[in-house]
């Protein structure tokens, strides 16, 4: 992991030496100009377009601040949403005693939070300031939306956060998460309406097109869709505790004026190519070996003899002088979460396929699909709920490359996941968590069809950990394997399962008034138990 405790506690001391837990320095911020001199940030928009390269890069956070790349984000998410969601599971050794098991490491856990609030929003912060004042609706209308995209992720981990005020000379307050989803969704509108303004006005301005690493398209039309399907997506995440809010929102995707993400058209993904950003999962899997299938995406995979599998992982080499209860070599094998063993190799199983030059995804056609099937589901569209269900599948394999014959076969298909046999030691076999299959069942609950489409939803998501998560968590699908060992000395239910990051504990000692709020709003023990707003447990239609 290249020294990255030595590493992360000397930047961790000093992010929080330098902005005080997010609170003190609020309009100084570290902005990268990416070597334009001063005369030279006003010719060509760079002003204005600079600064927002910044935040699409701290999205799927690789940011480079100067303390390093990849390591970062590997305490941010791969050892954390990434595992958690089923995805992947680290083959070191060393690490299996930590988050694993529930013995959840506060560096890693807080550093989301810290690192976001660092480097990325005072960014956004004054990003909004700048093209506001000077007048630019296009690249403010943009930011809107990079800051509802950025600023969710945040929410969906930990809870109640700084969002509206953020910056506020008065202190910068936390919302409740259900004040922050009304703002993202005043964000979203706002940041719609300001580049259709500008786009009707100037339609044949590319003003932003070489600040653009999402998605690279020399109109705005790419982000007006973006942002509508992310407005689904926060709208289908509030449906089982505000229905109210979910259907005014649904509605406004849903008028004539507005589009989706399309299946062969649109990816919203950090590019690699050009743009200064390298895939910090490539590296983690590439230079370090350390990101491997889960035994729970093995089992759904393997299960249904998916041809996803070999776009997303590669088969198992299964050498060494190791005490293999069976072959693995070409099969695909994970690690199952929670195990806890300090003397079993798992380096030859099954790595993921993403390489450093992949680009990051961060929404796909695939997930709208799914969500427009939800939304139907639950009576706030008239759309056919299999129709929306097979276009998601559609979509997913579509994505990667994969033809459509197989797509229709696998529609068809009523295999079912797999157990799990662990390659070393018996006791950590696990049988399959259900009887899920791909094909659609028209006559059954609501419940059981939206178990299929979360499931497909979470295998088409892939391998974008904090979206797989947060709908493993408001919706109980997949149902993912339990960890063997929960070490979280009871602040975390083995059958419920980890339900968010706790806040930065050090916060508590520099800006307490803030923390406080922070618990109060959260209304929960700041812990990984403590469930969200929108995460009620089980599922209202």
């Amino acid at each position: 992991m290249k020294n990255i405790f030595k590493q992360f506690n000397f930047w961790l001391l000093a992010i929080i030496i330098t902005l005080s837990c997010c609170t003190d320095n609020f309009e100084k911020f570290n902005t990268d100009n990416s070597g334009y001199p001063e005369d030279l940030q006003e010719y060509d928009f760079n002003k204005w377009g600079i600064p927002l390269t910044i935040v699409q890069k701290g999205i799927y956070f690789n940011y480079n601040w100067g303390g390093g790349t990849n390591w970062t984000f590997q305490i941010m998410q791969n050892l954390n949403a990434d595992m958690f969601s089923g995805y992947f599971h680290d083959c070191a050794q060393r690490l299996f005693s930590i988050n694993s098991v529930y013995n959840l490491d506060e560096g890693w856990t807080s550093s989301y939070w810290i690192n976001t609030y660092g480097y990325i929003m005072p960014v956004i912060y004054e990003s909004e300031i700048r093209t506001e004042e000077d007048g630019f609706p296009a690249f403010l209308g943009i930011t809107k939306i990079l800051k509802v995209a950025t600023m969710h992720r945040i929410a969906d981990q930990y809870g109640p956060l700084v969002y509206s005020k953020f910056g506020s000379k008065t202190g910068s307050d936390p919302e409740s998460l259900e004040e922050a989803y009304v703002n993202f969704f005043d964000d979203l509108e706002k940041g719609i309406s300001l580049i259709k303004k500008w786009a009707n006005e100037n339609p044949n301005s590319e003003s932003f097109y070489k600040f653009d690493i999402l998605t690279k398209t020399k109109s705005y039309d790419e982000w007006l869709r973006f942002a509508n399907s992310l407005r689904l997506r926060l709208a289908i995440r509030i449906s089982n505790v505000d229905k109210q809010m979910a259907d005014v929102q649904i509605k406004k995707c849903f008028e004539p004026e507005h589009s989706f993400l399309e299946i062969g058209n649109h990816l919203i993904a950090v590019a690699t190519q050009g743009s200064g950003y390298t895939n910090p999962l490539g590296e983690i899997n590439q230079g370090w070996n350390e990101a491997y299938m889960n035994a729970s995406m093995e089992s759904f995979l393997t299960g249904y003899n998916d041809p996803r599998i070999s776009k997303y992982f590669i088969p198992a080499e299964g050498k060494g002088n190791y005490n293999y209860l069976f072959p693995i070599e070409g099969t695909f094998k994970g690690i199952r979460q929670g195990i806890n063993v300090g003397h079993q190799n798992y380096d030859n199983h099954s790595k993921c396929t993403i390489l450093k030059s992949t680009p990051a995804i961060l929404m796909t056609p695939a997930e709208v699909w799914f969500l427009r099937a939800e939304a139907a589901l639950r009576g706030f569209t008239a759309e056919s709920v299999q129709q929306c269900y097979e276009n998601g599948v559609k979509a997913s394999f579509s994505q990667w490359d994969i033809n459509s014959e197989e797509v229709q076969s696998y529609l068809n298909n009523e295999a079912l996941p797999a157990d799990f046999l662990d390659t070393f030691d018996p006791s950590f076999n696990v049988p399959a968590t259900t009887d899920i299959t791909p094909k659609w069942e028209e006559n059954v609950s609501k419940e059981r069809k939206l178990e299929r489409i979360i499931t497909q939803k979470w295998i088409a998501c892939y391998p974008e950990g904090v979206e797989a998560w947060t709908e493993q968590r408001r919706t109980g699908y997949p149902k993912l394997f339990k960890v063997f060992i929960n070490n979280s000395q009871g602040t975390i239910d083995t059958d419920i399962m980890i339900r968010r990051l706790p806040f930065p504990a050090t916060l508590a000692e520099d800006n307490n008034d803030q923390y406080s709020k922070l618990i109060n709003l959260l209304d929960g023990p700041n812990t990984g138990g403590s469930r969200l707003w929108w995460d009620t447990g089980h599922n209202n239609f």
